[in-house]
């Protein structure tokens, strides 16, 4: 019998052909998806040690042990019971699991079991990720005091210095993992049964290929499928209970379903898709857009988040800008842009707002794509900078919001039911193209490039090229806006 670890378990509960495909054919893996939140997570994991540790702590390093010699460190370490111990391996039952802290009791007979997870609060799947851990555990003979899940509590602010205390929030969820040993037995024998099989089983694609991961062996069980045009996935705001409750009824291309299924923006999105024409209301998009005045300002923000928080003040996945762009349209048509980026590692957020109310003037729209994001970005920057609060707060009673006139009045095949900039662009003004970008072509692109931009080991001239890359992108955006809002007006 193979001894299966706890992630493939879990990954039995989502899909039990996602299970067999880790273990039979990983080389079909794409974790492209996952390497962002697997490095957000081991920052926690790095300061959840920090937090836990009282100077007796142990950790037990798999990567230098290998899994045998861990598995007995751990076991001498629990026996001894000389301190908190960190990734503490188990195995018993046919599975094994490895806990990210161990706190041993004050009698040192008996244990706390904490597991760390990057997310703000407690999720399903974290309470099925417990009930395995602690089931291996008491199976190897653990006594277990307490199993509790420690989540990243959204209001810490920190203070600096390296002081983290308070950014872990315990949830106790003792007497649940307890109580489900029997269901954690279930989910093994039908995991172990379904390893053994000779062939991938099969599972029907779904809402689980997404929840609660996305998987990573999407592309190869939609390989298979036949592929359709315009997928039901191209219906705006669709759900994925109604797609799946449409796709059992057998309809997989959007462009057969019965229009009493739809909604009204829905049904306009099939009428296009089968007509192969755009919808274009210019003289509503127009009157939405009229008598706005000038200059008009266009503006975009990029932002980065940090679950393990850098910057005195802030919160963890707070969005902090560190780049705009403003294009500004003069009353005779005349275009100026400015901008503002911060590559020096510090916080970039008071020079951010000093440099967006210098810069957006003191009349005319503030257009933005989406505005809701551009608003909260302010407000918070008004909220920790008293000094620039009111200027923030002036240009953020000028926002308006291109989003809605493209939604309502706009409509090209090729969006396949988004109305993202990115969607929208080409297809109104086809001779502009993020495919054009090099290096930073979308949001995540621009995370990860500020990332190693900041990093102290990126040497001058690649920062140089990121710097480059930055701007370019960021510039794209806000000239996006420029272009879609005449477009809209008919000029």
């Amino acid at each position: 019998m193979r001894t299966l670890s706890k992630s493939k378990i879990i990954a039995f509960r989502q899909c039990p052909k996602r299970m067999w495909l880790e273990i039979h054919r990983p080389e079909l893996r794409d974790d492209s998806a996952s390497e962002r939140v697997f490095a957000i997570g081991n920052q926690v994991g790095d300061v959840a040690r920090a937090i836990y540790d009282d100077g007796t702590g142990s950790l037990v390093d798999i990567d230098e042990l290998g899994f045998e010699r861990a598995f007995q460190y751990s076991v001498d370490l629990l026996v001894a019971s000389a301190g908190p111990v960190f990734e503490a391996g188990f195995k018993a039952g046919g599975a094994l699991a490895f806990a990210d802290v161990m706190i041993p009791s004050a009698s040192g007979k008996s244990w706390s079991m904490i597991e760390v997870k990057s997310s703000t609060s407690v999720k399903d799947y974290h309470r099925d990720d417990v009930a395995v851990q602690s089931y291996v555990a008491k199976a190897q003979g653990l006594e277990l005091d307490s199993v509790k899940l420690a989540h990243v509590n959204n209001a810490f602010v920190y203070q600096g210095d390296g002081d983290y205390h308070g950014l872990l929030a315990e949830a106790d969820l003792t007497s649940e993992a307890m109580s489900r040993h029997a269901e954690v037995e279930e989910w093994i024998t039908g995991a172990q049964q379904t390893v053994a099989l000779k062939d991938e089983p099969e599972v029907a694609t779904g809402c689980h290929c997404e929840k609660p991961f996305a998987c990573p062996f999407k592309a190869h069980c939609f390989a298979d499928k036949e592929q359709v045009e315009f997928p039901l996935s191209s219906l705006p705001r669709i759900g994925s209970s109604k797609r799946d409750s449409l796709e059992s009824a057998g309809y997989f291309d959007l462009r057969e379903v019965p229009d009493a299924h739809l909604n009204d923006q829905q049904r306009r999105v099939k009428h296009h898709s089968i007509s192969g024409e755009a919808y274009f209301d210019q003289q509503g998009a127009s009157a939405c857009l009229s008598g706005l005045g000038f200059p008009a300002y266009f503006l975009d923000f990029e932002t980065i988040m940090f679950g393990v928080p850098i910057w005195k003040g802030t919160r963890p996945y707070q969005q902090i800008p560190y780049q705009f762009s403003l294009h500004r349209v003069g009353g005779k048509g005349e275009t100026e842009h400015t901008e503002f980026l911060d590559l020096t590692g510090n916080d970039p957020s008071e020079r951010m707002a000093q440099c967006l109310v210098d810069q957006c003037g003191v009349s005319g729209p503030v257009f933005a794509y989406n505005a809701s994001f551009e608003i909260r970005v302010m407000r918070e920057l008004a909220t920790r900078f008293p000094d620039y609060a009111d200027g923030l707060h002036a240009i953020i009673d000028r926002v308006l919001d291109l989003l809605p006139v493209a939604r309502d009045y706009y409509y090209h095949p090729d969006q396949h039911g988004s109305w993202s900039i990115k969607a929208v662009l080409p297809c109104a003004c086809p001779d502009l193209s993020y495919g054009d970008l090099v290096g930073v072509a979308d949001g995540n692109m621009a995370g990860d490039a500020y990332l190693e931009a900041i990093d102290p080991g990126t040497n001058a001239v690649r920062k140089k090229q990121i710097d480059y890359q930055l701007r370019e992108y960021c510039k794209l955006d806000t000239w996006a806006m420029v272009r879609l809002w005449q477009f809209f007006r008919g000029v």
